[in-house]
């Protein structure tokens, strides 16, 4: 009964997504036709519009309305050009250095907006210009930024991390945010590779001449205020001094002074960022709330404990198991979203990792790094999208190249997967697990 009311389940949720049904709606109606078999019409109704209620009234949860808010004022504030400035000076003097500073600047502006498809087009547009100059192949620089963008989802500041967090049922969101560091940083390490190796393949230079330690003090003394919001906000949260709350709202002053510091905000275009981001944390939030309808039909039907049974069933090697997990992840990835994926997947997969000893944060981290990988892959793939507008280009001319970088991806996925001290080092280190 549980594995038929998982098909039914996804069955129903397909239909309706193929619909054009929100993904919110979608959810929620998926999981009550579910229960309707065993539960009456009113009483599943009600208890349905309590576990929305109750979802959406974490404390935890307000930490992602102002994540989304400080996101959204970076990406205003004038932040991108100090970063690629910055990336440039560090790293110029590798093969296709404005390839490599994209991947790098990418990263770094991921993590501090908190959006893939926001740094795919700000680092983007920023260094076009001078690979049209340069000669570079559009399609190859639009697979470098579309590829490296969603590394900075996995460094936090963090809200896939964060919803991860809630779902999982109270992980430490310091230990996730400092143990997504490492599996971020190996994402973009993997990108500058393949550009690097791409780069040399077409011939593409990098910056002639000696070290420039003179250019490399000043680009540093420019984006030391936007780097030093990850240290802030992320240091606070670690060392105990704020929540992650808290640290989200102090995020957000941050950014606003720093936005009006550049002379990038206005009254005006703060308004209009603050109606922006409640729009977007309103859907969030209440995603996240009827998600909880899904957690509670997933419980009530013992749905969870069958997926185990049925995947222990096959195989008890815990190797094989993980890939099986991480096959589906893909799958789904490349048709929902990241912050729904998270909430449908993580009570289906969690206890079964538990099983064999797996900690929630390895877990939340392989996770999230599978579903990132959703937002570089057709047919959703919104942050390949971007790259591709961004960059003037087209899917055909892209994808030859894509399959470099998806190949690299991968191997960071294994190595996430199956090396835990990637994820758990610093975490423990710290003593947060």
């Amino acid at each position: 009964m549980a594995i038929s009311s998982l098909f039914l389940i996804l069955a129903v949720l397909l239909v309706l997504l193929a619909l054009g049904v929100p993904i919110a709606y979608s959810i929620g109606i998926a999981a009550l036709t579910a229960i309707l078999p065993t539960m009456s019409l009113d009483v599943s109704v009600v208890t349905a519009a309590q576990r929305t209620f109750v979802g959406m009234s974490s404390f935890s949860l307000t930490a992602i309305p102002f994540f989304i808010l400080a996101g959204n004022l970076m990406n205003q504030g004038g932040i991108a050009k100090r970063l690629v400035d910055f990336v440039m000076a560090l790293l110029g003097k590798l093969p296709g250095a404005l390839l490599v500073t994209n991947a790098g600047a990418n990263a770094l502006f991921g993590a501090i907006s908190g959006s893939a498809s926001a740094a795919a087009a700000a680092v983007g547009s920023m260094v076009r210009q001078g690979e049209e100059e340069q000669g570079y192949d559009p399609a190859l620089c639009a697979a470098t930024n579309g590829a490296s963008a969603p590394s900075g989802l996995l460094i936090p500041p963090s809200n896939a991390l964060i919803t991860y967090s809630l779902a999982s049922g109270g992980t430490s969101v310091a230990a996730l945010f400092l143990g997504g560091y490492v599996p971020g940083l190996l994402w973009a390490l993997c990108c500058i590779a393949v550009g690097v190796i791409l780069a040399s393949r077409k011939g593409y230079k990098g910056v002639p001449g000696r070290y420039d330690w003179k250019s490399l003090g000043r680009a540093t003394l420019s984006a030391i205020p936007a780097l030093s919001l990850i240290v802030v906000v992320i240091g606070g949260i670690v060392g105990g001094v704020f929540t992650a709350t808290e640290g989200s709202a102090v995020a957000v002053v941050y950014a606003l002074i720093l936005g009006v510091c550049y002379r990038n905000i206005t009254w005006r275009s703060f308004w209009a960022i603050v109606v922006d981001s409640a729009k977007m944390s309103g859907m969030v939030v209440f995603l996240i709330g009827v998600s909880n309808i899904l957690g509670w039909v997933m419980s009530f039907l013992q749905i969870p404990q069958a997926v185990s049974a049925a995947l222990l069933g096959l195989t008890e090697n815990k190797y094989l198991i993980l890939l099986i997990m991480n096959v589906i992840l893909l799958a789904a990835g490349t048709f929902m979203d990241v912050t729904p994926a998270i909430l449908i997947f993580t009570p289906l997969f969690l206890p079964i990792v538990k099983t064999f000893g797996m900690h929630p944060v390895h877990f939340g981290l392989i996770l999230v790094y599978n579903l990132c990988i959703g937002n570089i892959t057709p047919p959703v793939g919104n942050t390949l999208f971007v790259s591709i507008k961004v960059g003037r280009t087209t899917l055909a001319k892209t994808i030859p190249y894509m399959l470099w970088y998806y190949a690299a991806i991968l191997i960071g996925l294994i190595l996430v997967t199956y090396v835990s001290a990637l994820s758990m080092g610093l975490p423990a280190l710290a003593g947060l697990v």
